[in-house]
């Protein structure tokens, strides 16, 4: 079983997966603070952190906010299930990634299933995170509201 905490980095893929990863997308350069994605957008595919570190965050609740480096996959729940980031991405500095849109990930996945297995390991993890980490948000949320309301 893999260590969670803010110093593990459970989004890091293989070499076999990085390699179809970067002959699969385009290479994107962003600036500091500029973000890959956010809470809610449409899903545009996955990004692999190829320099630099990204910062993934859970809105409103900094405390659960994660820094990934070089060879983390980012984006696969919400590519894999068509549905809006429920987490954000953003650049800490200076950082390069590759952007698999969600068609080429899903073809990618579909025709070879080794590499498939690897995202779904990656997406168990990322899911469990996400789920904890909205649950701690919504007790928060309640705890404020309840507070709010015996005052």
């Amino acid at each position: 079983m893999k260590r969670v905490g803010p110093k593990t980095n459970i989004l890091k893929v293989s070499a076999n997966l990085k390699k179809a990863l970067l002959s699969a997308g385009v290479l994107e350069k962003l600036s500091p603070q500029q973000a890959l994605f956010g809470v809610d957008d449409e899903n545009r595919g996955v990004f692999l952190v190829v320099k630099g570190k990204v910062l993934m965050y859970v809105q409103d609740y900094p405390r659960l906010d994660r820094t990934f480096s070089a060879g983390s996959l980012l984006g696969v729940p919400a590519t894999f299930t068509g549905h809006p980031y429920s987490l954000g991405a953003t650049a800490v500095a200076a950082v390069e990634v590759v952007h698999v849109g969600k068609q080429a990930f899903l073809d990618l996945m579909s025709q070879q299933s080794d590499l498939c297995r690897e995202a779904t390991d990656l997406l168990s993890s990322e899911v469990t995170f996400i789920q904890a980490a909205l649950a701690e948000r919504r007790r928060s949320k309640t705890l404020a509201h309840a507070e709010l309301v015996a005052s």
